[in-house]
């Protein structure tokens, strides 16, 4: 995990960026925005926003070089006075990637930071904030005889919308940048990331684990009913054993996950098989040996499903042991659990 620590602002200024498919326009401002009663403001929504643990890089084919907001970005780094100008260049190609129906107008914040450090080096960052939720606060203002309350609209400082954070570091690669999409999660509005800043994750730790567990996940959910018979309940417990593996060890070796997940050679046969067209298909790839992530455990092992749904009665939460829980069909035909316990809490 990343070490960060904010500088000081050294220039601020906003745009409007609305939806090119809705014909809404932009407006681009032409001089900085005073920001000296809110900076604090800023470093707490950038705090509060980003988490730095899954990185990324500029990308783009054939070359690096030809990635606009890569342009834009190396040439505020390279001459601030360029500032005003590439920032409006980014309103404005963000503008054109702007066509996806469910994209909403906003606000769109550029600053400079200056400063900042992270794991000890001592480096500038531009970051993009783009605002397109309101929140809505009450404003007090005094009467003759009392109080009067007014609505008012305006950007939250404690969760950003979209966002990036670029620092001045690893530019022959793409720069080192943090990336926040809280609206528009769905595969077709994934606009932020792909089309307009053109990032990949950075191949680390966290990227790493994070890869690997989706991996064992699709395998035990899509794949492994195909190629054998197993109950629901096995599933889960491969999904734990494949969750416990990453929590007990701090490196990973792919094969001993195998030997200590799937035990059965056809199984880890089936899955290797899996792995590699899963790879091939999604141009994914991972190690196989790295340091284990705790953040990206911790991050996948809130979506493995260990559930188990009996019709509209029973809901049974499976955290390990598969021995303690049998399965069965009494005399009737009904089917049954049976499950084993020692302490009742």
């Amino acid at each position: 995990m990343q070490n960060i620590t904010f500088g000081q602002i050294n220039k601020l200024i906003v745009h409007y960026v609305g939806n090119k498919n809705n014909g809404d326009g932009v407006r681009f401002s032409d001089i900085l925005t005073d920001y000296d009663k809110i900076e604090v403001y800023f470093k707490q929504l950038a705090n509060n926003s980003f988490k730095f643990d899954e990185l990324y890089r500029f990308f783009f084919l054939p070359n690096l070089d030809l990635n606009p907001v890569n342009q834009f970005v190396s040439s505020i780094f390279k001459n601030i006075d360029s500032f005003i100008e590439q920032s409006q260049n980014v309103g404005r190609y963000l503008y054109d990637k702007s066509t996806h129906p469910q994209i909403k107008s906003g606000e769109l914040c550029v600053i400079y930071f200056n400063n900042c450090e992270i794991n000890n080096e001592i480096v500038d960052c531009i970051g993009i904030f783009k605002s397109e939720n309101k929140d809505t606060v009450l404003k007090v203002n005094n009467k003759e005889n009392g109080f009067e309350l007014i609505d008012e609209k305006g950007i939250n400082t404690n969760k950003l919308d979209k966002g990036c954070l670029i620092f001045n570091t690893g530019k022959e690669s793409g720069f080192l940048i943090s990336v926040v999409d809280n609206t528009n999660r769905s595969s077709e509005a994934q606009y932020w990331k792909d089309d307009f800043l053109g990032v990949q994750p950075i191949k680390n730790d966290f990227h790493q684990t994070n890869q690997f567990l989706g991996i064992a996940k699709q395998f035990v959910t899509k794949q492994l009913s195909k190629d054998f018979e197993v109950s629901k309940t096995d599933k889960i417990d491969f999904l734990n054993r494949s969750v416990d593996y990453f929590k007990k060890h701090e490196t990973f070796d792919k094969q001993e996950f195998e030997s200590e997940v799937f035990a059965d050679s056809s199984v880890i046969e089936s899955f290797r098989k899996f792995d590699q067209t899963y790879r091939q298909e999604k141009e994914v790839e991972v190690s196989d040996n790295f340091e284990i992530s705790a953040q990206a455990v911790k991050k996948q092992a809130r979506v493995f499903r260990k559930i188990l749904k009996l019709d509209k009665n029973f809901d049974i939460y499976i955290h390990g042991n598969r021995e303690l829980i049998e399965q069965g069909i009494d005399e009737n035909g009904r089917k049954y659990y049976k499950i084993y316990y020692e302490n009742e809490a």
